[in-house]
């Protein structure tokens, strides 16, 4: 009963000082918002953006402006097939515009396959959100469990002292042999070691997940504790099928094979001839020493000139580059058919991994609990029987063993079957 009242103790204190401490979600919030990898991605899918507003600007006409003035000085050939020696100068002003009519396809298909790809990008930034989630479930859950193996600790450290003090007040009374009070101080420093390297897990632990949220190193962080709650268990089938439809890591799969076909159909199109329309405005001013020119305006009203034209451009042999280039993108076609389907089969191995993990740690934490009531019972027997001077010390000391390491892996059991519960749960989201 004294047990019982120290852990519940310590567990009024953990909730008291909860109210300033981070919940699970505000975790993953923060870690999403501030995680690399996420930024990362979001800088892909904004230059996959950029690449859809790049293809979508490959349908309009392109339109430039010209000016040039040149000097020609000295001995050059005149009209009359003569030398002379003259001095010119010309100068002319126009614009050009041409606008492709049909470019083989090529300007389509490229705009569908930055869209696929665009969309690609997108799943991309959200299977890295997920995966900040699962780590950050995965490292609150060893800090909570770090926290609880502490406490396990320090109630093993209480029964010692507990016991040290008792066997003290018989040795004063003459009733034990000195022998019992080095035995219960050794014990008392194995024990008050254990605590030390406890306390350094869930330090590490805190440390762990601080990290991975990026929170400052003079940051003041702390977590609250999970409602203890058993989360319904889903069939790995039943999970699996809904992760095919909605898991981002198999939906960006998808889109990334998709993207990789139509590259195929992009660099079919160097074998389809193109058409562009094409027009120019021009005016020009010549001047030539030893004549008489025209003035600059008069000249330039009178030598303007309008033209429009269409240009055919027909592939008939290249290199073999269009070739070379479907074949590429072939390539790079099977190779994202096989990532994805090693993505499907990565997903299948995890759930179901998890989901047998799950009902082991089910398994494993009721017989945990049942432990814990059968050893701590036998640990009160045991301690009346020791007070009475029934038992020796040895017996003692292996009744509380049992009853310490089935609170051990109680809490093992514990988080175990959390953890995997929430990645089924995760997955099926």
């Amino acid at each position: 009963m004294r047990l019982q009242a120290s852990l519940a103790a310590m567990l009024a204190g953990c909730a008291m000082a909860a109210a300033a401490q981070w919940d699970l979600d505000s975790c993953i919030n923060y870690a999403i918002a501030h995680n690399l990898d996420v930024q990362n991605q979001e800088l892909s899918a904004h230059i996959s953006n950029l690449a859809v507003t790049e293809a979508k600007d490959q349908f309009l006409p392109n339109v430039s402006g010209y000016a040039s003035q040149s000097f020609n000085f000295g001995r050059g050939l005149t009209a009359d097939n003569t030398y002379a020696n003259r001095n010119t100068s010309s100068f002319s002003v126009g614009a050009q515009l041409s606008l492709p009519l049909f470019q083989g396809l090529r300007a389509i298909r490229q705009l569908k396959y930055s869209r696929t790809s665009l969309s690609a990008a997108l799943e991309r930034t959200e299977e890295a959100k997920d995966n900040v989630t699962l780590n950050v479930i995965s490292a609150y859950l060893q800090a909570l469990y770090t926290r609880e193996m502490l406490d396990v600790a320090k109630i093993n450290l209480d029964i010692s002292q507990a016991e040290l003090i008792r066997r003290q007040a018989l040795l004063d009374a003459g009733k034990v042999a000195e022998l019992d009070i080095y035995e219960a101080r050794s014990q008392v420093s194995q024990d008050e070691l254990s605590v030390v390297n406890a306390r350094n897990d869930s330090v590490l632990a805190m440390l762990d997940l601080a990290q991975l949220l990026n929170l400052p190193s003079d940051a003041d962080f702390d977590i609250r504790s999970l409602a203890d709650t058993k989360m319904p268990l889903l069939s790995a089938d039943e999970v699996y099928a809904n992760a095919l439809a909605r898991n981002h890591s198999i939906i960006a799969g998808t889109r990334e094979s998709e993207a990789a076909q139509q590259n195929v159909e992009v660099a079919k199109s160097g074998y389809i001839p193109t058409l562009s329309f094409n027009a120019g405005i021009g005016t020009n001013y010549y001047k030539t020493s030893g004549y008489n020119n025209e003035n600059f305006g008069a000249q330039m009203r009178h030598n303007f000139a309008k033209s429009i034209g269409f240009s055919l451009s027909v592939p008939l042999f290249d290199g073999f580059g269009t070739r070379n280039n479907i074949r590429r993108a072939k390539a790079q076609a099977a190779v994202a058919d096989l990532r994805l389907a090693d993505a499907r089969n990565q997903l299948y191995k995890s759930i179901n991994q998890a989901y047998t993990q799950a009902l082991a740690a089910y398994k494993k934490q009721d017989a945990a609990n049942a432990t814990v009531e059968s050893t701590q019972a036998a640990f009160d027997a045991m301690q009346i029987k020791y007070d009475n001077g029934k038992a020796n010390a040895t017996e003692y000391e292996k009744a509380k063993s049992n009853y310490t390491s089935a609170l051990s892996q109680a809490v093992q059991a514990k988080y175990e079957a959390i953890l995997r519960t929430r990645i089924i749960n995760f997955y099926n989201k």
